[in-house]
Formats: structure tokens, sequence, C-alpha cells
């Protein structure tokens, strides 16, 4: 199935600010389809990272679960056919995978593991449509500066390290802890534009 000429959106299954704001900076219009990620029944789709799983594997896992999720829901409520994208980010380091922090004390201790060193940050974006389903994992790595106790301390008083993978948003004041990155920048906020533009592309998205 191709899409409409009159009807060139996409589904959103994410809850990121972030995403939304780098789909609208490349132009792309879309509908947000949000997956329940608490409750009495429990998330929607899981992130529990499964046991001696490899992050680039779960990262990958995470995605394509969650545009499966969405694209069964399009079906389920009768919505109008539009390919469906989410993505899932996460941070490593020395293989270890550091997700969101819990508490003010969690997000200090993270970032003093990354002070001084490179990470990496790996974004899979998974796109569905009728019967297409494809996905890529882009990584960057990011190189901190030495942090400070003290900066690492003023930074996590600030509601900023709460909601990222990692502990910090590059898009934010964590910006001045980044000495260097190789990769993506916009994969690092939370959705390699270049990747995602080629999947929507191949999903029958017109896109320039």
């Amino acid at each position: 199935m191709s899409l409409k000429s009159l009807d060139r959106k996409i589904y959103l299954a994410s809850k990121s600010p972030r995403r939304r704001e780098l789909l609208r900076q490349v132009g792309v219009e879309f509908e947000l389809l949000m997956l329940r990620s608490e409750g009495p029944r429990g998330p929607d789709v899981p992130e529990d990272v499964l046991s001696d799983e490899p992050p680039e594997v779960y990262v990958a896992r995470v995605a394509r679960e969650k545009a499966a999720f969405a694209w069964n829901v399009v079906h389920q409520r009768h919505l109008v056919a539009r390919p469906v994208l989410a993505a899932d980010t996460t941070v490593t380091l020395d293989g270890a995978i550091l997700g969101k922090p819990a508490s003010q004390q969690e997000a200090e201790d993270m970032l003093a593991r990354l002070s001084g060193r490179t990470h990496q940050v790996l974004t899979s974006v998974a796109v569905n449509f009728t019967d297409f389903a494809d996905q890529v994992t882009q990584i960057s790595d990011v190189r901190f500066a030495k942090l400070t106790a003290a900066a690492i301390r003023a930074y996590c008083n600030t509601p900023e390290p709460y909601d990222k993978a990692g502990g910090y948003g590059i898009q934010g004041p964590a910006a001045l802890f980044v000495e260097h990155i190789a990769g993506s920048h916009s994969g690092i906020v939370g959705l390699p534009l270049y990747e995602t533009a080629n999947l929507l592309r191949k999903a029958g998205l017109a896109l320039p």
C-alpha cells in the first residue's frame, strides 16, 4: 500500500518531546500514538533488559516491539493506515546500559562515571506500515570533559537528568560537558534524522 497524495502524515509512537521537535525540524507531519508506560496492567511494551542482552540488541528489540505494538493498535482502532515510527535510545559505558536515573544520587553517580570518558549513545528507529517493517540502529561516541563534583551536583539539582537515558540531554545545559562527538547529533538527542528519513522513504513517505 502507498500513501495517498493528500495524506503524508505518520504516527509517532513516542512520548519524547525531543523526537517531536526533530520531526518538525525536517517537516515530517505526525499524529501521536501514545503507548502506556505504567498503570495497573503495566506498560504496553516492557523495557526491562533481558539477561546478558547486549545494548545494541536491547535497544533494537525495544524499538521493534514498540513499532509492532503501535501498528497493531492502528488495526484494532481502525485508524487511517499510516507508517508508524517508534524509537528507543540507550546510553552504554564499557558495555553496561545506563538507564534513566531514579534519584539524584543515581544521576550524580552516572555523570561521575561518564566524566572524562567516552561513552556510546544508541538510538534504534523502527517503522511499520502494512507489509513493511524495517529498522536501523545508529551509534554515536560521546566524550565528556572531566567534570567537577560541583558541576555534577548543580546539573542534578535541575529536572534535566531524570527523563533521559544516561542522566543527561545533549540538547540542554549538559552540552557544556561534551568535548567531542563522533556520529549523529540528532541521534544522540533521540532520533537520527538521516537514517529516519531513509526508513520513511522506504515506507512510502514522500520526503526530499
